[in-house]
This record gives C-alpha cells, structure tokens and sequence, in this order.
C-alpha cells in the first residue's frame, strides 16, 4: 500500500469535511421540499463564482487528470489544445448562447430542441446523451478514478469503482445540483493546490530542488515534447494533426462539450441572471489557462523521472499503459503530500461523477419520464424520480466501466473519438437551430444521421484519416445536408423560430476586457510553444 497513516487521515477528513458541507447547504427550511428547479437548477440562485469552480470543478475529472497526464507523457504540450481552446469556446458560448438559452427558459438541451424542432429530434437527442454520459462519461471517470486507487492502495478496481459512485451519490442525491456546485468550490481549490504541489514536486526531482531549472532541463532536453503544432510524421501527429488541431475539428468537439453539454451548462442554467453566467463562464475561462501546468507538465516531467539516470519511475510500466502516469506520479511523493494530491484527485473524481449522474436525471426525468410516461405529478415525485435515476446510472456505469475501457491504452483520446461520432451533428443541429431560421425538424434528423453514418463511413473506410479531421468534414457536410434537407422541406413554423429581436449579445465592459485579455495570452502560449 503507498498510502501511508497520515494520508489516509488527510483523505478520510476532506471527505468528512465534504459531506457534512453538501448536507447543510442541501438542507430545506421546516415544512419544504425542493421542487424540480431547486434540485435540477439550484433554485437559479447560483452566483458566478460558484459557476466558474463548479464548470472547472465538473470538467477536470480523472479522464482529464489521469488521461491528460498520460498524453503528457506520451505527445507532450501539444494535449494542452484540450483545455486552452476551451478557453475561447467558453467565451464564444457565453457570448452567443448563453442569451438565447436564458431567454428561452430551459431546464435542459433537449428542451431546447423540443421548443425549436420538436418532439421527435429531442426525444432521439434524450436518449443519446442519457447513453453517452452513462457509458462513456461516468465510465470513464470510473475506470481511470478506480485505476488511480487501485495503483495507490492496492485495493480491487471494480470496489474501487464502487467506492467512489457511492461516495458522488450520497453527498450529492439529496441536495441536486446546488449541493454539487457549491462543494465544487472547495473540489476546486483543492484541486488547483495539489495539482500544483505535484507540478512543483516533480520539477524539484528533475532539476536539483529548485522548479526552475527543472523546467529548463525539461525544456532543453526534451524540446519536442514542447511543440504545440506538430509537424507530418511527428510523434503524436496521429491524434494531433499540426495546423488542424488548431482550425479543424477539435473547436467541434469544444463547442460540442462547453455549449451543448447537459452537465456542463447546467451551471449556467442555473445562474442568477445571464451576466453572472456571462462572469461564470469568463471566470472558468481564465482558470482554464492554468490547467496545462496541473495536468500536463507532470506527465511531461514523468518522461525525465522515468530515465535511468533518476529512475524514480518505471518506463516499461509506462510505455505500456500511459495512463498509469499520474498513479505512479503520485506514489513516489512524500507522506502527507500524497494524501493531499490523492484527496485532489479524488475531488475532481466525485465532483465529475457527481454532475453527470445530476444531468443524466435531470434530462431522464424532465424530458423523459415528465413529457411521455408521467406528466402531471407532484414536484416531489420527479425529485424522487430524479434521485433514483442517479443511483441506476451509477450502477450500470461500474458494471459497465471495465469491459468498456479496460483494453485502451489512451482512455482520454478513445472518449474523444466514440464522442466525435455525434458530435458534428449535435453541433451543426444547435447552430443551425438558434441561427439558420430556415432549418427544420428533417433538417435536423438529417444532420444527426449524417453524423453517424459519414463518421463510422470514414472510421472504417479511411483509418489513417486523423479524427480531428474527420470531426471537420462530417460537421461541414452535416451543416450542408441539413441545410439542404431543410430547403427542400416545409418551413419551421413561426412558433419554432429563434425570435432574435428579443434577445440581447450584448456583454459588459468587464467581460469584454477580460475576454480580451485571455485571448492575448492564448496567442502569446501558442507563438512561445509553436
């Protein structure tokens, strides 16, 4: 076992300390119950701080931790185009989305698609993202959070799982999302304090105790490992395709996951008003800009830990299983340090656990169980239906985790490519929908299928085509056969349109600096490590 006495300790309180906050702010006042919008939305009382955390706290999971790390070693800062283009998206949404989902009202993306095209494209979206988020999402985090423990503690991955579903659940089933985004700031802060510690730990090793010349020795002596634009042939070119990662598919994907995520913008959703959603998703954006230096430079540094000359690391193990990086990373810090980081990596683990099994309720029970099984029940009921779907999901994504994604070496770039199938179609369907009036319900089940079919078409037919490529075209032929589709349909009745006179773009001085601001400093990152 790594874990030692005073680990355990600092483990068992962060836990301790979590589950008594998320019970008393879940708490009701004498003679209450929450209703839908109090456990779905928070009651829409969530501050911008809170939504900033929380989107971070949702967001930075073990497929990013352990997944991202793992990439790290193997591809180097090129894996940090993940986390500093969502940057820009979260801008990019906050600006253009956010206005049209608030003034719509809306509980849930598929609500959304419901208002615009109907019944049918939002029941097929429904059962989509329920699939997706118990079986890729939950599971992902799962099987890289249960390999984690696993690593540092010796115990069974599946009870490892286990242990960690039950945990999500029970701090969070009683008080819905308000309980999950006001603890994510404590998940957060946790999180960006021991991921730091390992950043500075692991540089210290490398370069003599001092975290600069460590990362001047990284720098020199492993130059390539330092290009965020890789050139044909490049090691990593195959999942990162030079100048495309920059303007191809990986701004679909963004766009995909920070604009038409249930359980990402479901913070916003249940923001105050749409500026502090605006300043949430500004907030989120700036702390994206650190997330690199937490989550890839240790995996960057394993490759050094792992030369002879240190030895702190096997290489072997880690050729062979990349994602076993940021585990082993973890076990050679010293005691005490090491049950921080692991209570970090168990924060941002329960934390993503705990928002996707919130979301997959909210959109099974408000667009699934309340429109076509049973409408017209009390608020308490769907709560309660709520509950109980959560705990299911998280049932089916233990059993599910392992068979899934235990034969992948990269468990981070298989999500994103089973992610890629749809993820063209979701896109070109939302923007279509809120800015191409014309579009319609044919045009839209046009878009979704081509999705599908054209990806599992170039998947199969062209395998050396690179999926941030793929994910490109299918979603400039999905926007044109929707298009199309719709052009050759009956219109959109008016009451489906996006009524763009009611809805404002309009931003405040202060996010349109701090907007700015992010953007310079993304363009300086990207000229300094081109």
């Amino acid at each position: 076992m790594s874990l030692d006495t005073l680990d355990i300790i600092v483990v068992a309180a962060y836990a301790v300390i979590l589950f008594a906050i998320a019970q008393y702010v879940s708490r009701e006042p004498k003679g209450t119950s929450k209703s839908t919008e109090d456990y779905f939305l928070a009651g829409k009382s969530l501050p911008w701080w809170a939504i900033g955390a929380s989107l971070i706290a949702a967001n930075i999971s073990a497929e990013q931790i352990i997944g991202m790390s793992g990439e790290g070693y193997r591809i180097g800062l090129a894996i940090a185009a993940y986390e500093w283009q969502a940057a820009i998206v979260l801008i990019l949404v906050a600006k253009f989305f956010l206005p049209i989902f608030l003034k719509r009202e809306i509980y849930t993306m598929p609500q959304f698609l419901d208002q615009r095209f109907g019944t049918g494209v939002k029941t097929t979206m429904s059962i989509y993202w329920i699939a997706l988020y118990t079986l890729v999402n939950l599971t992902a985090v799962l099987w890289l959070g249960g390999l984690a423990v696993e690593t540092l503690t010796g115990m069974n991955i599946v009870m490892a799982m286990a242990g960690l579903g039950i945990f999500a659940i029970a701090y969070s089933i009683f008080g819905g999302l308000k309980a999950v985004a006001l603890t994510d700031i404590i998940q957060v802060v946790i999180l960006i304090i021991g991921g730091i510690i390992i950043a500075v730990m692991t540089l210290n090793m490398i370069g003599g105790g001092s975290f600069l010349n460590g990362f001047e020795r990284l720098y020199t002596e492993l130059p390539d490992k330092f290009d965020m634009i890789f050139e044909p042939g490049q090691d990593g070119y195959d999942t990162m395709p030079g100048i495309w990662t920059l303007l191809g598919g990986l701004w679909i994907l963004h766009l995909n996951y920070w604009g038409f995520n249930q359980y990402i913008i479901q913070r916003a959703l249940g923001a105050k008003d749409l500026p502090e959603a605006q300043k949430g998703l500004v907030f989120a954006a700036a702390l994206k800009l650190i997330m690199p230096l937490i989550i890839v430079l240790p995996g960057i540094a394993a490759v050094m830990l792992a030369m002879p000359e240190i030895g702190a690391l096997d290489k072997t193990a880690l050729d062979a299983k990349t994602d076993s990086t940021y585990p082993a990373i973890m076990s050679i810090m010293p005691t005490g340090l090491r049950g921080l980081i692991f209570a970090a990596l168990i924060a941002a683990i329960v934390s993503s656990l705990a928002s996707m099994v919130n979301s997959i309720s909210t959109i099974f029970t408000m667009d699934v169980y309340k429109s076509m099984i049973k409408p017209g029940e009390t608020e308490k009921h769907y709560v309660g239906v709520g509950r109980l779907v959560a705990v299911l999901a998280m049932i089916i994504a233990v059993i599910a985790a392992k068979p899934f994604l235990g034969g992948f070496e990269s468990a981070f770039q298989t999500i994103q490519e089973y992610t890629g199938f749809i993820a063209p179609g979701v896109v070109a369907v939302f923007l279509m929908g809120m800015f191409f009036r014309r579009t319609n319900s044919t045009g839209a089940f046009a878009a979704l299928i081509a999705s599908v079919v054209v990806s599992l078409l170039f998947k199969f037919g062209a395998p050396d085509f690179t999926f941030v490529n793929r994910i490109w075209v299918v979603f400039l032929l999905c926007m044109a056969l929707g298009i199309l589709a719709s052009r050759l349909t009956t219109p959109p009745g008016e009451e489906r349109l996006i009524q763009a006179g009611g809805v404002s773009f309009k931003t405040s001085s202060m996010f349109n600096a701090s907007s700015v601001l992010i953007g310079a400093i993304l363009i300086t990152l990207y000229a300094v490590f081109w």
